[in-house]
């Protein structure tokens, strides 16, 4: 420190030698605080500066007081600009100084320094400004230095008192523990109180502004928790002016071990205010750029939709100036300085002369004539285009000679003049086609007028109605006496609407033919709307009775046609609806009837039956049969998909559904829509599925996983299941509700065991189908072969034989089939306990319902009805079961 001390009095050691008391003390004070002073004359030199100046900023004392352009030099080169802005303000307008910025000190690297100043008035005019220059970089080691109030207060008044009333800064202590305040007389000032009073937070809430109140108390209140307090907020004062403060305050504990707050209180509102008027400043011009880009936007948007350019060109200095637009019709580069020479490279070589001729009248007019011309430009890849160009003469602020003009690009105006010219050529030959085409196909047009004469009538008009062209055009009354009687009426009452109601008349009528005797013609007329009413009909007519001649034999032959396409459609209905379904069994063919009936309803249906049995064969017979056959049949394994996802796949699910959703995808549902959707083994659907499939039979509605729009399901359901669900509906697994939505037509397939009599028919068709694609010829099938085929038990049904015949195929090279008799073994098994469950289960129910109807089958209380099945499976059942039904007789 006292070194600093030396090298700001220019060496000497001793200060107090040369210093009288007052000064020696005022320049350790600004020594202590990090502050030098100066004073700046209008001229912007400096005439004094402190010792502690030349520390601050880190020059050099013996080379004198510096003058602003070296002190600039180690201000931060971002700072200097506003260091000189707000010099000359306080310069010229005689305002205070309060300015904070940044210098890079030689020694002790980057500082941020804080200059203070007023101006002094000497006969109402600026004489000079004084002022201080403050290290603020050193604010935490200053409040650290202030823990202890008294030394605090005594620090204030010897060394800061000065300072603090030129930086409107008051400092302040808090003992949290004790509650007790102490005040610097700043900060009494800046808070508008006495310093004859003593100081609290009560004192300090009085003056918050209402709207930072909850603000100010919840810094408070964090700092109880020894938390730093750096914040602004605003006071209001007694005569309701605002004042901004900054407080900065660091905690400290006391030697007793108490926590204590010592900080400062800044009054930043000039700042403040200083800051708002900038922002406003910035806004206000910001908007008006805003607008003027926005003009501008909307003006070259303009140009460039309407395909319109503009240039000056100033005579004096040949400048010439084009806007965007203009570059972009002539296609050069934007910003390409403009000469006459490169006009010329563009304009058509036989359009040269008028940019000449344009150039002398610029040079001729002075003002106020406009100049009018059209001419081509010549483009690089050989096109043309169309310019019309004009120009008025003016005076630019300098009153020389300028002219302004706009070049607009009417090429497509040019070409539509000559596709206009084009198409009243083609006009013109098509007309001439049309009255030939009408000539050779017997038809011919015309126009009547709202009150009811002819205007036009075609060449061909007057052959087709024997009227003499040399005595002109018919009247309409003359017309249309040669109409039948009958038809006179209808046709009057045509043309009566559609002039009344402007819509189009299609009608046949015969006519009396002066030559040709009775003929049939068929006219048809547009109305035509000129201000919102129809002033006339334009139509045509045609001779059509050789064309009802035909017609009427040709409707005769077709209808002859339909009967027999009706008879023989039902036979080759009756044959092919279950043509991949093989067998002659008195059970399959029950089954098959049952299909037939329910094929062209959009009935629900539920096909049971052991696997391999055909269940989808029959689904996608009952689908072709439908009034759906024209649209999809999708098919879902229910058991072959996982419960997770099972029900994205029947409904769909939208993007980010669930992971692994990185897109829409529709479900079944939407797939099969207008069709039938097969759901296999429907036993093995999940509860949470189940009631989305509910909700689909009974609103025919559903939504997609993830989404919300309600989709509609135009949809068949057919569903199949190789399990008993009234077992499964028992142990809670399946929906009775579900199931009595799905069961609405129960069709159960047998097994091919209970189908014997079908095994040779299926074993001469699959041989014939598997040989065809092995490329091999059988001639023979093996008696004991089909023979073991016939006496195997067949767990797997028809699927197991198809596999034992391509399987047979695939090993045999003779032309005999023949098979390994090991692979159809019925050997003992232990039968399945689930299935020996569902037949013990279905044994009892049918048992009980056998005793309940005393044995009877059919009829309205038979069991079949009670069981809710077709007395010919219920036969069919008991047979398999073996079950004697007389000893229910009497029960």
């Amino acid at each position: 420190m006292l070194e600093r001390g030396k090298r700001a009095n220019g060496g000497d050691a001793n200060p107090r030698q040369k210093l009288p008391g007052s000064e020696f003390v005022l320049r350790e004070g600004q020594r202590l605080a990090c502050m030098g002073t100066w004073s700046l004359r209008p001229d912007l030199t400096f005439d004094y500066w402190s010792p502690e100046t030349f520390l601050c900023l880190g020059l050099d004392s013996s080379k004198g007081i510096p003058t602003l352009t070296d002190m600039l030099a180690a201000v931060h080169p971002d700072d200097r600009e506003l260091i000189v802005a707000t010099t000359e303000k306080m310069i010229r307008e005689g305002t205070n100084l309060e300015i904070t910025y940044r210098i890079i000190h030689p020694e002790r690297g980057l500082r941020i320094m804080r200059n203070m100043a007023e101006a002094l008035l000497e006969n109402g005019k600026i004489a000079r400004c004084v002022g201080n220059t403050v290290d603020v970089t050193e604010q935490e080691q200053l409040i650290r230095e202030l823990r202890h109030r008294e030394d605090i207060t005594l620090r204030c008044n010897a060394y800061l008192g000065q300072a603090q009333a030129l930086s409107h800064t008051g400092c302040f202590g808090w003992n949290i523990s004790t509650g007790h305040l102490y005040w610097s007389e700043e900060t009494f000032r800046i808070l508008g109180y006495k310093p004859t009073i003593k100081p609290t937070l009560e004192l300090v809430f009085k003056r918050v502004h209402p709207d930072d109140l909850l603000f100010v108390q919840q810094k408070i209140e964090e700092a109880r928790q020894a938390e730093q307090m750096d914040f602004e907020h605003r006071l209001l004062m007694p005569d309701d002016s605002v004042k901004y403060v900054h407080v900065i305050a660091r905690p400290f504990k006391t030697e007793t071990g108490d926590v204590e707050f010592i900080g400062s209180v800044m009054d930043v509102t000039r700042r403040q205010k200083a800051i708002e008027d900038r922002k406003r400043a910035e806004e206000s011009i910001a908007q008006k750029t805003r607008e003027l880009e926005r003009s501008e936007t909307l003006l070259a948007e303009g140009q460039r939709l309407g395909q319109i350019g503009s240039y000056s060109w100033r005579v004096a200095t040949d400048e010439i100036t084009w806007s965007d637009q203009l570059y972009r019709i002539y296609e050069l580069e934007i910003g390409v300085p403009v000469t006459m020479e490169l006009i010329r490279t563009r304009v058509h070589p036989e359009d040269v002369s008028l940019i000449e001729k344009m150039k002398m009248f610029h040079q001729a007019q002075n003002s106020g004539k406009n100049f009018d011309w059209e001419y081509r430009l010549m483009m690089p890849d050989h096109s043309i285009k169309y310019l019309h160009a004009v120009a008025r003469a003016t005076q630019d602020q300098h009153g020389q000679l300028e002219y302004i003009a706009a070049v607009q690009d009417v090429t497509a105006r040019h070409r539509a003049e000559e596709s206009i010219a084009q198409k009243t050529r083609q006009l013109e030959r098509s007309e001439l086609y049309l009255r030939e085409g009408e000539r050779l196909a017997h038809m011919g047009s015309w126009s009547l007028k709202r009150d009811r004469t002819f205007d036009y009538w075609s060449p061909e008009t007057f052959v087709l109605f024997d009227f003499d062209p040399s005595q002109g055009i018919p009247t309409f009354a003359q017309w249309v006496s040669l109409l039948v009687a009958k038809d006179r009426e209808r046709l009057t009452s045509l043309v009566d609407s559609m002039f009344r109601d402007g819509v189009s008349g299609d009608i046949k009528y015969w006519i009396d033919h002066p030559k040709q005797g009775r003929r049939m013609m068929h006219s048809v007329g547009e109305p035509v709307l000129e201000d919102g009413k129809v002033t006339r009909l334009i139509g045509n007519t045609l001779d059509i009775t050789e064309h009802e001649r035909l017609t009427q034999e040709l409707r005769n032959l077709t209808d002859e046609l339909r009967k027999e396409n009706i008879a023989l459609r039902g036979e080759i209905d009756k044959a092919s609806m279950f043509e991949e379904v093989i067998g002659a069994s008195a059970v399959l063919q029950e089954v098959l009837a049952r299909a037939a009936k329910v094929a062209p309803t959009d009935c629900t249906v539920l096909i049971a039956g052991e696997t391999g049995t055909g269940k989808e064969l029959i689904a996608r017979a009952i689908h072709k049969r439908s009034n759906r056959s024209e649209r999809p049949f999708v098919s879902v394994s229910c058991a072959a998909i996982p419960s997770s996802l099972i029900t994205s796949e029947l409904f769909g699910h939208e993007k980010g559904a669930f992971t692994g959703a990185i897109q829409r995808r529709p479900g079944r549902f939407e797939l099969a829509e207008g069709g039938t959707l097969f759901l296999d083994e429907v036993g093995d659907l999940p509860m949470e599925t189940q009631i989305a499939l509910l909700r689909v039979l009974q609103e025919r509605e559903f939504e997609r996983v993830g989404g919300t729009e309600v989709l509609h399901a135009d949809v068949r359901v057919i569903s199949a299941t190789n399990r008993d669900l009234q077992a499964t509906i028992a142990g809670g697994a399946f929906r009775s509700d579900l199931y009595y939505r799905l069961n609405v037509f129960p069709i159960k397939l047998p097994p091919l065991r209970e189908r014997k009599e079908d095994i040779p028919l299926l074993v001469n068709y699959f041989v014939d189908r598997y040989a065809k694609r092995a490329g091999r010829k059988i001639k023979h099938i093996q008696k004991k072969a089909l023979e073991a085929l016939q006496d195997y038990s067949w767990p797997g049904n028809v699927r197991e034989l198809q596999n034992v015949i391509e399987r047979s195929l695939i090993i045999g090279d003779t032309t005999e089939f023949s098979i390994d008799k090991s692979w159809v073994a019925n050997e003992p098994q232990q039968p399945d306990s689930a299935a020996t469950d569902h037949k013990a289960n279905e044994r009892q129910r049918i048992e009980a319902a056998l005793a309940q109807s005393n044995g009877k089958i059919s009829g309205a209380h038979g069991a079949a009805a009670n069981l809710g099945m077709p007395p010919s499976t219920l036969e069919s059942k008991i047979r398999a079961l073996k079950i004697n039904k007389f000893q229910f007789k009497g029960v």
